[in-house]
């Protein structure tokens, strides 16, 4: 999740916008989370110990700033890790995290491509709701993940989420695809699902012509079956 969410400044088209955690998970998640947050630093990235460094310009600050208040001034939403915005020197927002009372929050939706991952907690009784959620709750549908250690539970997350992204990852980050060995590429507003670096790319802008050639020509009109039983 961290790398997903924040390699980048999460101005990658791949990197995690959201994630669906169940409860019993969720506690153990967030101080895990917290603990390796604590150690990221922030700054300039000609610095190697920086990992994270600022936004685009100054429209993607403003941006990622107006989420991160309204989600502190929202009834349906809370900052659990950081939410500092600083414009003083260069745009630099802290990798932030957002918890969603519900799954149609704002920045469960809308897309941020910035340092703000928002994490919506569903009851463990309602996986799938919450997979009906994820595999519908936004336009897009580039790159997602699941994290799972039971095979059997695997497959119909697998199956429920067929149509929510484009590449899809099991128990890795949704970032990262190498185009030229996997091929890449999404659905919705994420484009037509071209798969960038592989023939399937390469079939969409050529008009394909089939060629066939007999050697053995056949010498009458009739088929071996057509004779007499």
């Amino acid at each position: 999740m961290l790398r997903g969410a924040f390699e980048y400044q999460g101005q990658k088209c791949s990197a995690a916008s959201r994630a669906y955690i169940p409860k019993s998970l969720w506690k153990s998640v967030q101080e895990r989370l917290g603990a390796m947050l604590a150690e990221v630093s922030m700054g300039d990235v000609c610095d190697f110990r920086n990992f994270v460094g600022a936004v685009i310009d100054s429209k993607s600050f403003a941006k990622q700033k107006n989420a991160i208040a309204a989600a502190k001034a929202s009834p349906d939403a809370k900052i659990v890790f950081g939410g500092k915005c600083d414009d003083s020197v260069g745009w630099f927002v802290e990798p932030t995290v957002i918890e969603a009372k519900h799954p149609g929050y704002d920045t469960m939706c809308t897309e941020l491509f910035g340092p703000v991952l928002t994490v919506h907690v569903y009851a463990d009784s309602k996986l799938s709701q919450a997979l009906e959620a994820a595999a519908t709750g936004s336009e897009y549908a580039l790159t997602g993940a699941v994290f799972c250690e039971d095979r059997l539970a695997l497959t119909p997350m697998i199956d429920a989420l067929r149509f929510a992204a484009g590449n899809f990852y099991v128990n890795d980050k949704p970032t990262g695809a190498v185009v030229g060995q996997q091929p890449f590429g999404g659905s919705r507003l994420s484009g037509t699902n071209d798969k960038a670096g592989s023939i399937l790319n390469l079939m969409r802008w050529v008009s394909p012509r089939t060629i066939k050639e007999t050697f053995v020509p056949p010498h009458d009109w009739r088929y071996g079956f057509l004779g007499e039983a």
